[in-house]
């Protein structure tokens, strides 16, 4: 019986060094100690001018967590601007549902999605919540009366009262959820440009202030029972002249930086978008996201796992596109595992990048042609697919686009229903169409759904009625037009019911 005890004893142990040793154990370790959430937003920044900037502490919180970078929409989805960027980084949702198209806030649509600050009081009001902005439009109109501390610095103190103003509430304070906004950046931007020494300088200010909030929090009495999740992000670009509200790729930038437990150090991630800030503070904070809220960010805690992700290192440059960019790396025509594509009625020549379904990114497919909408497509992440009858046309060619993007088979459950989901966006011109078929154990693909029309950017769930004794389920996308627009399906799934 000691001996077994002795071996058992002697077996954790050595599995206890194992996780401890392993990537698990800073979550291991994190789950005992009290979630905290810090929000830093860097108004008008650019991640391509923090890197070469003397930004040490936004440097070291990159070299301690993730980058990612993310583009924005533009018009007629929304501008480039403040009030459409902090309402979709505060509340969790695009545009087209806050609401905000300018800086007026103007017909603003907080009541039904609000601010991730009131979310948390809602859900648990025994934590505490603080909002401080050196743009007053966030405390006073974005962030509701629900939150326990809002703080509007007076325009003479402007980031210096505000960063002193949160160095002390992080320093004494026992908020949990916190949020603030530095305006020094994008004031530099206006004034002097992106391409400016002094918005360079700025960057270095508002990276003093982010080391200050850094250190306020790891000298807390209690920071070591605490598990800190530290998000920095910025609302929109700038151009190097300077200004923003426009649609080129400068102005559409933002960015989301994280330091936090189970978060790998150094670490780059091309699937996050600016609702998922919102989330993941909700996330972090033990807050279950209720689906009824129609939240469009996914915290960063739960990365997906889609296929056509998988070919990032696949994509090569451009072929006949000569306005994206020599070093813009973005496209390929091979599908990922147990994915095809038919081109058998595709018609011949045109540009090479868009001949039949391509694998592309944003950046890649809206410089490809600007101002056409193609920013529109704000729920895709990643790399996505996307049949263009207008690009591919602007290279001679014969016949029409007829192509077929085909799925792997999906394990369903013959006799109940499942559902087919799959993020889309699709802009019409007679006599284009898009059709979405599915195919059950092989036999003739019945249609699901059709597209004549425009479709926003949008997650569809389309219920499948699975015949009697069937295993599984094709799905098909097939796309014809010619000289007309396009259409873009990303992170396609089957649940079986």
């Amino acid at each position: 019986m000691s001996s077994q005890l002795s071996r058992r004893s002697l077996l954790i142990g050595a599995a206890s060094l194992a996780v401890a040793a392993g990537p698990l154990a800073q979550v291991a370790r994190a789950a005992d100690r009290k979630p905290k959430v810090l929000v830093i937003g860097l108004d008008g920044t650019l991640l391509s001018k923090i890197e070469v900037a003397d930004a040490p502490h936004l440097k070291a919180l990159r070299a301690a967590g993730l980058t990612a970078a993310s583009p924005l929409y533009a018009a007629p989805f929304a501008p480039t601007l403040s009030g459409p960027g902090w309402s979709t980084i505060i509340t969790g949702v695009w545009p087209d549902k806050h609401k905000v198209m300018d800086n007026t806030f103007a017909g603003q649509n907080f009541a039904q999605y609000p601010d991730f600050l009131t979310r948390v009081e809602n859900a648990r009001p025994a934590l505490g919540t603080y909002a401080i902005a050196s743009w007053n439009p966030l405390t006073t109109t974005v962030f509701s009366s629900k939150v326990d501390t809002r703080v509007n610095t007076p325009s003479a103190e402007y980031d210096t009262g505000t960063t002193s103003r949160l160095v002390s509430q992080l320093a004494t304070g026992n908020s949990d959820a916190h949020f603030v906004q530095l305006d020094g950046v994008d004031e530099a931007g206006h004034e002097h440009g992106a391409a400016s020494q002094e918005y360079l300088d700025a960057i270095h200010a508002v990276d003093t202030s982010v080391g200050q909030f850094v250190a306020a929090i790891e000298a807390r009495k209690t920071y070591a029972s605490e598990n800190w999740l530290i998000m920095v992000t910025a609302d929109h670009g700038h151009t190097d002249p300077g200004g923003h509200g426009g649609s080129s790729w400068q102005e559409r930038q933002t960015f989301l930086i994280a330091r936090g437990a189970g978060i790998g150090a150094g670490s780059t991630r091309y699937d996050i978008r600016m609702p998922d800030v919102a989330a993941s503070a909700l996330a972090h904070l033990g807050i279950a996201i209720d689906p009824a809220w129609g939240l469009d960010g996914r915290p960063l805690q739960q990365p997906g796992d889609d296929a056509f992700d998988a070919l990032r290192p696949r994509l090569t440059g451009p072929v006949d596109e000569s306005g994206i960019g020599a070093g813009v790396i973005g496209f390929t025509h091979t599908p990922p595992p147990g994915w095809s594509v038919d081109n058998s009625a595709m018609g011949t020549g045109g540009v090479t990048e868009w001949r039949g379904w391509s694998f592309t990114t944003d950046e890649f497919w809206t410089k490809a042609e600007p101002d056409q909408q193609r920013e529109s497509n704000v729920r895709a992440r990643g790399v996505f697919a996307v049949a263009d009858g207008d690009e591919w046309s602007d290279k001679s060619f014969t016949g029409t686009f007829d192509s077929t993007l085909i799925s792997p088979a999906y394990r369903v459950r013959g006799g109940h229903p499942a559902t087919l989901t799959y993020t889309t966006y699709y802009r019409q011109e007679a006599p284009q169409r898009g059709e979405v078929l599915v195919s059950y154990d092989g036999a003739a693909p019945v249609s699901v759904r059709t597209y004549t029309a425009d479709t926003s950017s949008r997650v569809e769930n389309l219920t499948l009625q699975v015949p009697a004794g069937a295993t599984s389920a094709q799905v098909r996308f097939r796309y014809t037009g010619g000289n007309n627009w396009f259409w873009t399906v990303d992170g396609v799934g089957v649940t079986a019911g």
